[in-house]
């Protein structure tokens, strides 16, 4: 069967909605500035770099002939394709995001998106997390996104507080043990 009518299945376009999906209705897409620069940075990488490079071997694989079996040409263009979708994706998020910078909230003990908050679940074991975009979403490193039900539980609550977080396994109790916001630049 001719490739042109087979539609090949992008895990990155999957991943795009589920991502677009993540944000709620109305809502704005909230991130620091690190994390907007961390998209810039992917987004000028992919058309400066790595768009041009890929071009060139498609450009240098159709010259050689019958494209129907030649790999680079077609996987070329596969990874065009992705690339491309990568852009028009970060381009949005860009365009949607709001730029919150958490040190204005330096020395405030009440928790905002960017607190990097220090809780204690019923069972006494200690976390810290920090509240991010939902752009900068890294569990393993302690990044939560604002959206979360943990960072929604944690969302105004001060220094001391005992809040009620509701899991699948019933409401847990979290005590509110410390809250830091990064100093503003220039302190």
């Amino acid at each position: 069967m001719n490739k042109a009518f087979v539609k090949e299945s992008d895990n990155d376009d999957e991943e795009a909605i589920a991502l677009a999906q993540a944000i709620p209705a109305g809502a704005k897409n909230y991130i620091t500035p690190a994390g907007y620069q961390r998209i810039k940075d992917e987004l000028l990488q992919l058309i400066d770099v790595e768009r041009p490079e890929v071009v060139k071997v498609v450009h240098w694989a159709a010259s050689n002939g019958d494209r129907s079996e030649n790999g680079d040409y077609i996987y070329g263009k596969r990874r065009l394709r992705q690339i491309d979708g990568r852009i028009r994706f970060l381009t949005k998020r860009m365009d949607s995001a709001a730029v919150v910078d958490p040190s204005v909230q330096h020395g405030n003990d009440q928790i905002f998106f960017g607190a990097t908050v220090t809780y204690c679940n019923s069972a006494g074991e200690e976390h810290t997390v920090t509240i991010v975009g939902i752009d900068e979403l890294d569990p393993l490193n302690g990044k939560i996104s604002w959206v979360s039900p943990v960072a929604r539980a944690l969302t105004k609550a001060r220094e001391g507080d005992l809040i009620t977080l509701q899991t699948p396994l019933g409401p847990d109790e979290l005590e509110v043990l410390s809250v830091r916001y990064p100093a503003p630049a220039g302190d």
